[in-house]
């Protein structure tokens, strides 16, 4: 319950003033005066110009590999519990099956701290979007791209990659031009302003593309693009010698492949250093149904600084990250004759050796057993699936293998006997590939289907352990202001319609600050209680003061979180203080 504030009260001893001194006159007005006393006073004492949000968590992440793990999640929830937090979100706890037991005995202490600090813990995890915790068992669940009729060669025992697309960049190393302008790409961003040609700091040849000035131009965008052809479902490997100065942020610069309809086939960002030499950078595509894409090469949300670029090369590859289980098959036949080889019998299990969804090692070879079946110099045709890495560090894994539920049912009862939470924080967040492999296709369901799917099925395993625990989810998935969209990254079908496979108890938590209101408008208006996941690494606090004015309008509103990613916690007591002491 609020309390009366000191303004408040008075407000209502001075509007009561007079009607008291009629009181002592007038009966009848006495009534009359008694009566608004009963209706005013309690309404101007219970005003408060804020709420205090019963739910106010930290997000952290699950350290107690280490002592030192330890002893910074001790010092986090002494700082939380100080200053008004009411739970500590702990990321990352959902590979407890792969942890011993010096991990489970520091996580123990950690939950017996919480309790005598009066904070909740709330175990995050259970993502197929960020994945590693099931890469961790098995890295083949992945989501697969399909490639198709990739050519191999046979060379005595071995099979050799060997690419046959059209695939063919011009001018990759900036030679031709024109004063500034570049001669082979159809577009370039303000030649002489934002793009240049220097023929002094170069990686090879005599020049290099110079890209600067972008922190004045919309979006931070200077790059240069060009259209060229590829087959569809094959995959292509995209290098580039970078150098940087002074340049911010980190990753503002990419290579993205976008097919005629605008998908974006290669979101890429490597994290550079401010000012760098020379660097290689490397990322790849799958063509999907595309013919050709334009190439995009440059600078995207740059604030500030120079970016050189030089010698990018493009080239179809083979086998790189194959994935090998029953939704990703993988088939090896004579292109001449059409002959589906048998593995085991004629050439020798297929895999990726290194499989780290990179793609700077070597291709795998196809190692022949049955020369007689399988002769020197055939060619071969092979259908197969792979992964990859989207942005600079995640990899998706596949929801709809029950391997990765599996994996998932291991975890929860762990949890129960080590932490008994009250409730748990779903992280499906940013699934930015899904439906391409046939563990997805062969359910024939819409894309949204697939994650109402997810959703349902986690929430039935935490009932299972936990019949009242409350249940968060991330809001983007389900939401059609943010990423439950008709085209989403690598998805294959419509995300819209998301949250009405959402079960009517989950709580919303909402992270898009520029929608937030729209967000929390829309769940709130759907019946949902939300929560606002605020802060995100800024230098101040007007991120989460911005939550605060659009929970205080949403009905079902309860909470807001101290979100970092980069384990900045400076202004946690600044946070803690402003969300609890209103």
């Amino acid at each position: 319950m609020e309390h009366p504030t000191r303004d408040s009260v008075q407000l209502a001893l001075q509007f009561l003033k007079p009607i008291i001194g009629r009181l002592i006159l007038n009966k009848f007005h006495q009534t009359i005066s008694v009566s608004l006393f009963l209706v005013v006073f309690p309404s101007l004492c219970q005003q408060s110009p804020h709420k205090i949000y019963p739910q106010r968590w930290t997000y952290a992440n699950a350290w107690f590999d280490n002592d030192q793990g330890l002893a910074e999640l001790t010092k986090l929830a002494h700082i939380s519990a100080q200053h008004g937090m009411t739970g500590i979100v702990l990321a990352g706890i959902d590979r407890i099956s792969l942890k011993g037991s010096d991990y489970i005995a520091r996580l123990v202490k950690f939950r017996q701290l919480c309790d005598q600090l009066h904070l909740e813990i709330i175990p995050s995890g259970f993502n197929t979007g960020y994945a590693g915790a099931i890469l961790a068992h098995d890295r083949n669940l992945a989501e697969g791209l399909a490639v198709k009729d990739a050519l191999f060669v046979v060379r005595g025992r071995e099979a050799h990659f060997v690419p046959d697309s059209p695939v063919r960049l011009l001018n990759g190393g900036f030679e031709e031009h024109y004063g500034n302008r570049l001669i082979g790409f159809t577009i370039q961003d303000e030649p002489g302003h934002a793009t240049f040609v220097d023929t002094t700091v170069v990686h090879s040849g005599k020049a290099s593309l110079r890209i600067e000035n972008f922190g004045a131009i919309p979006g931070g965008i200077a790059r240069v693009a060009q259209q060229i052809r590829v087959k569809p479902y094959r995959c292509y490997r995209v290098s580039a010698w970078v150098r940087t100065e002074n340049a911010a942020p980190d990753t503002l610069f990419s290579i993205k492949a976008y097919t005629p309809d605008h998908r974006d086939l290669s979101p890429f960002e490597p994290p550079l250093s401010p000012t760098s030499q020379w660097t290689k950078v490397t990322t790849a595509f799958n063509s999907w149904y595309a013919d050709r894409v334009f190439l995009n090469i440059g600078v995207f949300e740059g604030v500030h600084g120079k970016v050189w670029v030089d010698d990018v090369t493009v080239e179809e590859v083979g086998l790189m990250n194959v994935l090998r289980r029953s939704g990703t098959p993988l088939q090896v036949r004579d292109e001449k004759t059409g002959t589906v080889y048998q593995e085991g019998r004629d050439y020798s299990y297929i895999s990726d050796p290194h499989l780290d969804f990179q793609w700077t090692h070597a291709m795998p070879v196809i190692h022949i057993l049955n020369r007689d079946r399988i002769r020197d110099g055939a060619r071969l045709r092979v259908d197969y699936y792979h992964g990859t890495t989207i942005y600079h560090d995640q990899v998706v894994a596949c929801p709809s293998e029950n391997q990765v539920f599996a994996i998932w049912q291991q975890q929860f009862p762990l949890i129960e006997k080590y932490i008994a939470p009250k409730k748990y924080f779903l992280a499906l967040d940013e699934i930015r590939a899904l439906n391409r492999d046939e563990s997805c296709r062969k359910r024939h369901l819409q894309a949204s289907a697939v994650i109402g799917d997810v959703i349902n099925r986690l929430y039935k395993i935490v009932r299972t352990v936990n019949p009242k625990a409350d249940i968060y989810v991330w809001s983007d998935m389900f939401d059609p202001n943010h990423n439950a969209v008709k085209q989403y990254y690598l998805v294959d079908g419509d995300l819209r319609g998301t949250w009405e496979y959402l079960p009517k108890d989950v709580r919303i938590v909402c992270w898009y600050y520029e929608k937030r209101r729209e967000s929390l408008d829309f769940f709130s208006s759907h019946g949902f209680k939300t929560i606002a996941a605020a802060y995100y690494d800024a230098d101040d606090l007007k991120n989460p003061e911005g939550w605060l004015s659009a929970l205080d309008q949403t009905p079902g509103a309860e909470g807001i979180m101290y979100t970092t990613w980069l384990n900045k916690y400076q202004l946690l007591p600044a946070f803690g203080d402003l969300v609890s002491k209103r």
